[in-house]
């Protein structure tokens, strides 16, 4: 945690709301919490604020009961702890305003936590102007012609001179902008500048870009995967390769599924070769060392552990650099047991470790027609290649 005690004079810290439910873009997982090129969209978000070096700390305002969500999508961050929002977005703001009084920041940068492409020109651009404003928000002008209407019945043409269309983050003096959001009436607010102005503060518009949207609907879920797929030009690819002895037993863990079988794969943990290769290959693609690295076998912690906590493991590695797996090809060597009959259970178990698509998974079989070790039913091997993409520069 950065801050347990009173921050440093001029700190700015950033608050970013994420308690709503989101229900507008369907299905059980709330948007935030919704993967965007292998990272949950809140995460991405986070990420672009902790980046930046005039930004001293960041709390999530967030819904108690996404605690579970909430902890997978922010593992590993640095953060404040998360404060719970309230029952309108204004609630939300007010709690986690109220939540920094014991920091006394200088400033604060109010964020939507579903808007993940906010850059850092942008946020130099808002604290800039906090030295002539109390305020100031990210906008862009309006450049489609606006009609008013009823139903379906355009009515007349609304002038758009001098009309924007706000984002976020907004900047604030804290003070102002805590005491603004005491005195606001109950009405809810969709815009935390509209409780500065209504207090008497002044705001100035920031020139912002069409890029720094915020995800609310499938379409826009879509086009934001499509950006991150853009911002990923950096391609690389790893290969693995692991063995292990058969010993007694009643069956192999393989990718993930447990194949019957009248043995048992030797090792620390569940001894799953197929994923233990592809660890290495996603591991390889980052240039992040091996398996063993991770987890040697001197560890007690991982005698007998599940291999799918070492690939997901591997997956958060990559996304913590801002980066997806795009697609992973395993290969796994025996005569026995056969692989055929489990091969998409294997495919539909890799893919949900890594959440990927399963068209992304390829799990393939081969022998050596009873040469070598493998012929001779004394242990299996797999080879595997990950594919794995990450930001330019």
């Amino acid at each position: 945690m950065p801050y347990a005690a009173p921050a440093a004079p001029n700190a700015c810290i950033a608050l970013v709301v994420a308690a709503g439910r989101a229900t507008r873009l369907g299905g059980e997982v709330p948007k935030q919490y919704r993967a965007l090129g292998g990272a949950p969209l809140l995460r991405r978000s986070l990420a672009a604020l902790l980046a930046h070096p005039r930004v001293d700390a960041v709390r999530v305002v967030y819904n108690p009961d996404h605690a579970q969500a909430y902890a997978q999508a922010t593992a590993g961050l640095d953060l404040l702890e998360p404060v719970a929002g309230g029952a309108e977005r204004q609630d939300s703001v007010r709690a986690g305003l109220e939540s920094l009084v014991e920091l006394k920041p200088a400033r604060v940068l109010i964020h939507d936590g579903a808007r993940p492409f906010v850059d850092g020109a942008l946020i130099d651009r808002l604290i800039d102007a906090l030295e002539d404003a109390p305020g100031a928000i990210p906008a862009v002008p309006v450049v489609d012609t606006l009609w008013r209407g009823a139903d379906t019945d355009a009515d007349a043409v609304v002038p758009r001179e001098g009309l924007w269309r706000a984002q976020t983050p907004q900047a604030f003096r804290f003070g102002d902008i805590l005491a603004a959001h005491r005195r606001a009436s109950p009405t809810p607010l969709t815009d935390d500048a509209a409780a500065l102005r209504a207090a008497g503060g002044r705001v100035k518009l920031v020139a912002s870009s069409e890029r720094n949207f915020k995800v609310t609907t499938v379409d826009d879920l879509s086009r934001a995967a499509r950006e991150v797929f853009l911002d990923q030009a950096d391609i690389r690819t790893g290969t693995g390769f692991d063995v292990h002895r058969l010993g007694p037993g009643d069956g192999v863990w393989l990718c993930g599924v447990k194949v019957p079988h009248d043995g048992a794969l030797v090792g620390h943990s569940d001894a799953d070769v197929a994923i233990h290769a592809l660890v290495d290959a996603i591991l390889g693609a980052i240039a992040e060392g091996d398996i063993g690295a991770h987890f040697p076998p001197s560890d007690a912690r991982w005698k007998g552990a599940a291999s799918h906590a070492f690939l997901r493991h591997a997956g958060e590695l990559v996304a913590r650099r801002g980066g997806t797996v795009r697609h992973v090809d395993v290969t796994i060597v025996c005569e026995r047991p056969k692989v055929g009959p489990h091969r998409e259970a294997m495919r539909a178990r890799l893919a949900e470790i890594l959440d990927l698509d399963p068209a992304r998974v390829s799990v393939k079989a081969t022998t050596t027609e009873g040469l070598g070790f493998t012929g001779r039913g004394e242990g299996i091997a797999a080879h595997a290649v990950a594919t794995v993409a990450l930001p330019a520069g």
